[in-house]
């Protein structure tokens, strides 16, 4: 792509999963709770002057219902189903138990140490979402007229999605960090490519 930019990154709101500590991934359509619709409302008014071109959600409502106030201004919205969290197989939906975190550790480690087709017992690989998430880049970037986007995702989903801007291995996801509604900025120019400019930022939640 020839033409400047600008992505806006976000993770959904806090969920009743999040809150109680529940996994939930792509299998897991779940709502914001109160906190989560409060947290929508704080990005809105902090960003709601950017002159977004269009939205970018997966198809799952909690992130939907995150950039709603942007969809009343009447915004173009896309949904990608590229862009839906990780799928953690066997532990959607479950409580993070100690043998459950072990578990989670022991799978994050093996992908720090670049086995990157391991996953959860019926769940997705890094290298499997990666590849579904070129797909989504590529849809965004093909519109040089869409100058400012915003894209609405997930917690371990937007880990790997910033390896792919950054041009890093997925090795390095746990490098992102990320909070309920943070942001990160990412510019994007034909010269220089992606550049992370804004890092897990949650001013705009300050009360």
């Amino acid at each position: 792509m020839d033409t400047n930019k600008t992505i806006y990154i976000i993770r959904h709101g806090e969920t009743e999963y999040n809150k109680l500590g529940i996994i939930q991934g792509s299998g897991i359509d779940s709502d914001l709770n109160e906190t989560g619709f409060w947290q929508a409302r704080q990005f809105f008014r902090a960003y709601h002057h950017i002159p977004f071109s269009k939205i970018y959600t997966s198809n799952l409502k909690r992130t939907h219902q995150t950039i709603q106030p942007f969809l009343e201004k009447g915004i173009l919205h896309e949904e990608l189903a590229e862009l839906n969290e990780i799928n953690w197989g066997i532990f959607e939906g479950q409580e993070i138990t100690p043998e459950c975190h072990r578990e989670y550790l022991k799978v994050v480690n093996e992908w720090k140490d670049g086995l990157l087709h391991k996953r959860i017992e019926g769940g997705e690989s890094p290298q499997e979402l990666w590849e579904r998430q070129t797909i989504a880049l590529q849809k965004i970037m093909s519109r040089p007229e869409e100058e400012h986007v915003l894209i609405a995702m997930h917690g371990r989903a937007m880990k790997s999605f910033l390896c792919l801007l950054s041009g890093v291995s997925q090795t390095n996801m746990e490098d992102f960090r990320h909070n309920n509604l943070c942001l990160y900025l990412v510019e994007y120019t034909p010269e220089s490519g992606y550049k992370v400019t804004l890092e897990n930022a949650t001013d705009h939640l300050r009360v």
